[in-house]
């Protein structure tokens, strides 16, 4: 049990951290992306490829960040210009691209050149050796700390929303719903950061390398989740929302509406990049197949099932899709007697209709404002 909820947590963050990047670039911009799985591929190889050369990890890591951020800035230059259509065109069709070209070239892989269809193996991950006592303390010290801000985060982000003193009944009414809405949320959340710090104490004592590769993954997401909070509530956060809900507004103040979605772009690309790092790492041999299309879609519906232009809604989406994968995986066969194959074309129709009912009563997303809605504009 110790090391499934090792490995939720792990395939949750990256997730997490990917559908961060998209929720910069569409919930706060009104980027269309539809090919953000490119990012993670770029991400991924780099970093892979780099390591098995014998660069540290973190310069590889830093280096698949910086290649998903130039073709963020490619794809930008093409299309920005354009209206927003083709810029999901283009990003689908460069996901596509990237992936058959991977899987029709021949890689670098070490000191041979190997065909991309046969994947890559045998590369290394942050923290893969035993470390001694003391570190393992140092480890999960870390791991506590992170668990304690997590836990204070979230509890002032509930009081945030505490009823307000005003006399508008209509605002007080409204003021309650997300009280409500945070308490909850807050609750599961501060359950979920529970388990999943047991978890962690329990595989880095007795030590266990994907339980090092959680606790980084944490930390990085963490930090990515604390720096994206104070960007789009700075000047430039402001900028991409007013871009998002009418260009002409910013263009008339004489602001580059081109420049700024540029940067959003590549900062949101670079974010993927990490994230594809980390999953290339979680995996421990890639392969193209492992990044479809679908991968994107997925992260759709995290964004939209949590709120975009919501940080925490993001990450709210990702931990209810993987949660809803895990216990249908272990619940439905016991219930709905049908073979692997129908049962799996099943969850993705419960899952269809939960979205559609999402979308009737709260098209907005579970934490989303529905003055900032940015789907259907």
């Amino acid at each position: 049990m110790v090391e499934y909820l090792i490995f939720l947590a792990i395939s949750t963050a990256i997730f997490a951290l990917f559908a961060l990047g998209l929720n910069l670039q569409w919930g706060f911009t009104g980027l269309i992306n539809f090919g953000h799985i490119a990012f993670m591929t770029l991400g991924a190889y780099t970093t892979v490829l780099l390591s098995l050369k014998g660069v540290p990890l973190l310069i590889s890591a830093v280096a698949g960040a910086i290649v998903a951020a130039l073709l963020g800035l490619i794809i930008g230059f093409v299309t920005l210009r354009l209206r927003e259509d083709y810029l999901g065109i283009v990003t689908i069709g460069t996901g596509e691209l990237i992936r058959l070209v991977v899987n029709n070239q021949e890689l670098p892989v070490g000191d041979t050149w190997i065909s991309g269809a046969f994947g890559v193996q045998s590369y290394r991950i942050p923290l893969s050796t035993e470390p001694n006592l003391f570190v393992r303390f140092v480890m999960i010290g870390l791991l506590t700390l992170l668990a304690a801000v997590t836990f204070l985060t979230l509890w002032r982000w509930i009081r945030i929303t505490q009823m307000s003193r005003t006399t508008d009944l209509a605002q007080r009414k409204t003021s309650k719903q997300e009280f409500a809405s945070r308490l909850g949320v807050g609750i599961v959340l501060a359950v979920l950061a529970a388990a999943i710090y047991i978890s962690g104490v329990i595989g880095l004592y007795n030590y266990n390398p994907k339980a090092g590769l959680m606790l980084v993954l944490l930390l990085v997401l963490a930090f990515v989740y604390w720096r994206l909070e104070i960007l789009v509530r700075s000047p430039w956060g402001r900028i991409l929302k007013a871009i998002r809900e009418d260009e002409e507004i910013p263009k008339a103040l004489g602001k580059n509406v081109f420049w700024y979605k540029l940067q959003s772009l590549m900062l949101g690309g670079a974010i993927a990049g990490i994230a594809g790092a980390f999953f290339a790492w979680q995996l421990s041999a890639i392969y193209p197949d492992n990044f479809q299309p679908q991968i994107t879609f997925d992260t759709w519906i995290m964004v939209i099932l949590g709120g975009s232009g919501n940080n925490v809604g993001t990450i709210l989406g990702a931990v209810i899709f993987f949660a809803y994968d895990a216990l249908t995986r272990e619940v439905l066969p016991r219930i709905v007697p049908l073979d692997e194959a129908r049962l799996g074309a099943f969850r993705i129709m419960v899952i269809g209709l939960i979205l559609m009912v999402l979308m009737i009563w709260r098209p907005q997303g579970i934490l989303g404002k529905k003055e900032e809605l940015t789907l259907g504009k």
